[in-house]
């Protein structure tokens, strides 16, 4: 059984969804320090083909406080009319707004319940079932290495097969695992190519992007293209 497992992200990019649904569980990993400048709470859209980063303000914010400690700010106006700017002449503006809308107004505020109901519903717009949980939830050893910690969280969800970002690269590696019976896989992610209303392609950009071009068939199609190495 292959295993995911993340710390919550705000509307990610396009590989952090891949990883999603490559895997049969995946773990959001809410029981670990927050990661300030990070993306916990912010991501980057496109406006008039121009990059612009959002965030949504996190009070408290430190990383000396666990994820699941932690809420976002209830005031999103600005984030919204960002989002509205520059994205409402795209094709799927409607429908793809009201998600990002009702998730951002959401009265739940903790990152890691807000995260998991924003992958929920674009999971669910594009009509994928997905198995989510909280490390929170799991009943798992934390004493242990960063490599002994999901090794762990796997074995509690009966998984063989750990599979990471490619930024895991430095923290994990396959000798580890082995040793332990299981194994160990990176998902990269091709170099995706989708409409984006302009000239030259920004990769790497908020799945909001992505999902305001493409339709759910053309988004489903875009999730499946990476390699695991």
């Amino acid at each position: 059984m292959k295993i995911g497992i993340m710390q919550p992200y705000l509307f990610p990019y396009l590989g952090y969804f891949q990883l999603i649904n490559a895997v049969d569980q995946f773990v959001i990993y809410d029981d670990v320090n927050y990661i300030r400048q990070g993306y916990i709470n912010r991501n980057t859209i496109l406006m008039g083909n121009s990059p612009q980063r959002f965030t949504v303000a996190v009070p408290g914010a430190s990383s000396f406080k666990k994820i699941n400690t932690l809420s976002f700010d209830v005031n999103v106006a600005k984030v919204l009319k960002t989002v509205h700017q520059a994205y409402h002449k795209r094709p799927y503006f409607e429908p793809v707004f009201s998600i990002v809308e009702k998730v951002l107004t959401a009265e739940q505020r903790q990152i890691p319940m807000l995260c998991q109901y924003a992958f929920k519903e674009i999971f669910a717009w594009l009509g994928i079932e997905v198995s989510l949980h909280m490390a929170s939830d799991l009943n798992y050893s934390c004493d242990e290495t960063a490599s002994g910690k999901v090794m762990n969280i796997c074995r509690t969800l009966g998984g063989d097969h750990y599979i990471n970002s490619p930024g895991g690269q430095h923290l994990y590696h396959s000798d580890e695992f082995v040793a332990q019976g299981m194994k160990l896989s990176f998902i990269k992610m091709d170099d995706v190519h989708y409409p984006q209303g302009g000239g030259k392609f920004h990769a790497g950009l908020s799945i909001i992007d992505v999902l305001m071009n493409c339709s759910p068939s053309e988004v489903k199609v875009l999730l499946g293209q990476y390699q695991l190495i």
